[in-house]
This record gives C-alpha cells, structure tokens and sequence, in this order.
C-alpha cells in the first residue's frame, strides 16, 4: 500500500481519529503508522525519557493483524491503526509490571494484559509500549530516582507532572497521539496541564483498573491522556463497560459520549469554584482560569465547602493506605524505594487509626456537600496547577507571597476532587511559553457533560495542546 503522502508530514500532530480514518479508509497501512511511531520514539524519547519498554515486534504484529482485516473486508474499530503506550502500572503480557520502582523489577512477566489495554486494541489501537512514572504513584513530579525524570515536551528543563510523567510526556511531545494513565490525586490532571494535553479523570467506578498496580485502592482511577477532545472521548467510550476483575467497576450502561461532543453546551449551568482555588496561584494560573471562564460566560462563582480540609483528609488516607499496601517491602527492602517516598509511607504507617477514621468519616460527609452541589450547577471550573511545570529538582516555588514546597503542593487544586471521585476533563491553555490547565468537574457519571464543555472550548480556540518545543 502506498502511504498517503499529504499525511505523513503531519504524522506527529495528527490525531487518533484522523489517523484511524485513513488507516480504515485504506490512505494508510496500520505498519506505516507503528513504524512512524516507533521511528518518532527512537528518535526522541532518549531526550523526553517517557518511555521504559517499546515492544516493537508486538506491536508490528498487532498493526499486521490490523492491516488483514481491512483487506479481508472486515469491520475495525474507530482507533484503527492508532498507536498507544500506558503507565508502567498497567499490566502488559511479557513484561513485568514495574509501577516506576526498583523492587516490581523482580516480578514475574505479566500473564495477560490490564482489561483497559484489552478493550482498546479490541477496536483496533496498537500498543507501543510502557511509560515511565513516579515510583508507585506517589508523586507529582514525574521524577523517578530509578528510571530518571520524564521531561516536559515545551521545556527539557521542566517537569512533566507526576506520577504519570511519561504519558503526559510522551502525548504532548508527539510520540503517541493516545495513552493511558491513573489518578489517585491529581496523576492525569496534572500531567495534563504541565504538558499541554487533554486529560480524563472518570467517575471512581467508571473504568476498569483489573490488572494493575494499585496504589490507593478507595480512590484509584484510570483514564485516558490525547491531544484532542475527540480523541479523548473515543478512547473513553471503548473502555467503558463492567468488569467482574474489579469490583469498584460499577455494572452502569454503556453510555457513548462520542456523539454527545457536538451538542455543545446549551443551556448548561457553570460556575467558577471560588474560596480555596483561588488562593495558592500563579498569575498564569489565573490567566488560565480568565480565559475559560471569559469564553464560557461564566459568572457565577460557587465555594465548595471545607475542601482545605478536604485535601488533608486525601493526604491521610492516601499515605495510610498506601503504608498497608505496601508494608513488606517497607520491611523488606527499605533501601530499594525513592527516600521520598519511602519516608512519607514510613509516616502513614504510624498514623493512629482515630485519625483514618476521622478522615473517612469527614470524606462521606465532604462528598454529600459536594453532590449537593450540583443540584444548582452543572459544571464546576478549578485550575489544575498552582503554576506552570517547575523545574525539574525544583524545591519550593512562591504563591501569593508564600514559599511552598513543591512535592506536595503541585496536587493542591486536584486532591480535594479526586478525593470524592468526581469526573473531570482536564483541559490544556496554551499560553506562551507553557502551558497550564484547568479542570472541567461535573456530578458523578456525567463525563459527558465536562466532554461537552471541553469540546466547545477546544471548537472556539480556547484551549488547544500546542506544539512542543525542539527537542
């Protein structure tokens, strides 16, 4: 087949769907495109460091499968030929699952692929490898001590956003067009708005996390990382569905919000979140939130009651979980982890349990404030950043005067969300020279509605993932 040559200089920009287009439209092979992928990761990733497995021959194989339908007259799925790649805490048959730490090195290989994986190349999207993360998800940086750091695409010098670095990275610099990440606190958000990129946080139930690393199992996520709205929602909508393999996935309907996109936002009631997210911030952070809200009409300001509280409540139970989950190789092999994380899981396993219940019980009633909430407004905007990406080994920034550290500070705005599970599109404002985010929060299972919003925002040139920088 002889590759369309109009497409092939855009290659590195083009979408997930145009390029399942001209994969299924035959203007294209699937090979060609994983051989571009895999050409564009050879030939950058040894600068960005987003990726830490590339199986070539697996993923030529799959392209090869891909091809043969569509000449068989055989129906593919709408991310034909589309390349992929996944945080290295997704399981991925032959490959032990790392999730970014010295000691999962030792696992066993993988038997079988995480059910997300599974879902997306069954509508025919080709996996190209792992990317690098904070170790077990404890992070905002995107800096593992044992992989090194995944670099921002707009500015090597800069942090990509933590834990899923190397997926922020690896979209926003053109290797992929599509991969996947997880959420605890903020890990797709923040990446996102570092990058430039578009990200989904579902609904905690919404998205299988079978066969992956956990990290807090009461408040993990997945979701998906793209550089467009659409490709974003097509990704989503070929992972939705029930999994027995994990019982926080909740046996809801199947519903596609592809084709919800175009609606636009109508008559939709959104307002500003005030208070507590508009403190702690950079002038481009509240640039970034101007413009949404200026392109939304949006008036309206609303406080979320007690989300300080909220985001300390998320750091409890965050280390407390994650000190039980991971107690044995505390005991075990200390010197293997990343000091920082070591010693915050070292902490939470000291904290009583009077103060996790607490926390549990502040949690069940911070949530039944919040979802009351959206008995009056649809749509809740909130930066997804304090800042910019920072420097990588940066240790403190300023925010309205203050010193803060950086480690723990970048989540701010991202924890008191994740925390009661709420769906959020995170969506990418393309100042110069970095790009910084904002969060689309709607009720839960109304990912559609913050997908909606993002849609006519990205339609009307608001937001957008920019080009990166050379690198």
């Amino acid at each position: 087949m002889k590759p369309d040559t109009a497409l092939i200089p855009d290659m590195d920009w083009a979408s997930a769907s145009k390029i399942a287009d001209a994969v299924s439209s035959r203007r294209m092979s699937a090979i060609d495109v994983i051989n571009g992928a895999l050409s564009r990761i050879a030939a950058h990733d040894s600068r960005l460091n987003s990726f830490t497995d590339v199986i070539s021959a697996r993923a030529r194989a799959t392209a090869g499968r891909v091809d043969a339908t569509i000449a068989a007259g055989g129906k593919v799925g709408p991310l034909a030929g589309v390349p992929f790649a996944v945080k290295n805490l997704f399981d991925i048959e032959g490959l032990p699952t790392r999730a970014g730490s010295k000691i999962n090195r030792d696992r066993a290989a993988s038997s079988r692929d995480a059910t997300l994986i599974e879902r997306l190349e069954a509508v025919g999207a080709v996996l190209v490898g792992a990317l690098n993360m904070g170790e077990y998800a404890y992070d905002f940086t995107g800096e593992n001590v044992h992989d090194g750091p995944s670099r921002n695409p707009h500015d090597l010098t800069r942090m990509a956003g933590g834990s899923s670095g190397g997926s922020g990275s690896a979209v926003g610099g053109g290797l992929v067009p599509l991969a996947l990440g997880s959420d605890t606190n903020g890990s797709i958000r923040v990446p996102s708005s570092f990058c430039g990129i578009f990200g989904l946080k579902p609904t905690y139930g919404r998205l299988s996390r079978a066969r992956s690393f956990p990290f807090v199992a009461s408040f993990d996520h997945l979701g998906p990382f793209a550089r467009t709205t659409r490709d974003l929602a097509i990704a989503y909508d070929a992972m939705q569905g029930p999994d027995a393999d994990d019982a926080a996935c909740v046996d809801r309907p199947i519903e596609p919000v592809t084709p919800l996109l175009a609606q636009g936002i109508g008559n939709l009631r959104i307002a500003v979140a005030g208070g507590y997210f508009k403190t702690s911030l950079s002038s481009e952070a509240r640039e970034a939130m101007a413009c949404v809200a200026k392109a939304l009409s949006v008036t309206r300001e609303i406080e979320i009651p007690e989300a300080a509280r909220a985001r300390a409540a998320a750091f409890v139970i965050t280390t407390t979980e994650g000190a039980s989950l991971h107690l044995d190789r505390l005991r075990s092999r200390p010197r293997d982890f990343d000091p920082a994380v070591r010693d915050r899981l070292f902490a939470g396993a000291m904290i009583p349990s009077v103060y996790v219940d607490r926390a549990q019980k502040f949690r069940r009633w911070y949530r039944a404030k919040v979802v009351e909430l959206f008995k009056t407004v649809d749509v809740i905007l909130a930066p997804s950043t304090p800042c910019v990406a920072p420097k990588i080994g940066q240790a403190t920034f300023v925010l309205d005067g203050v010193e803060m550290p950086v480690r723990p500070n970048i989540g701010i705005h991202t924890q008191p969300i994740s925390f009661i599970g709420l769906p959020v599109a995170a969506v990418p404002v393309p100042l110069e020279p970095m790009p910084i985010g904002v969060q689309i929060i709607a009720a839960p299972w109304r990912e559609d509605v913050a997908l909606r919003v993002a849609y006519a925002l990205e339609q009307a040139g608001v937001v957008q993932a920019p080009r990166p920088g050379e690198f």
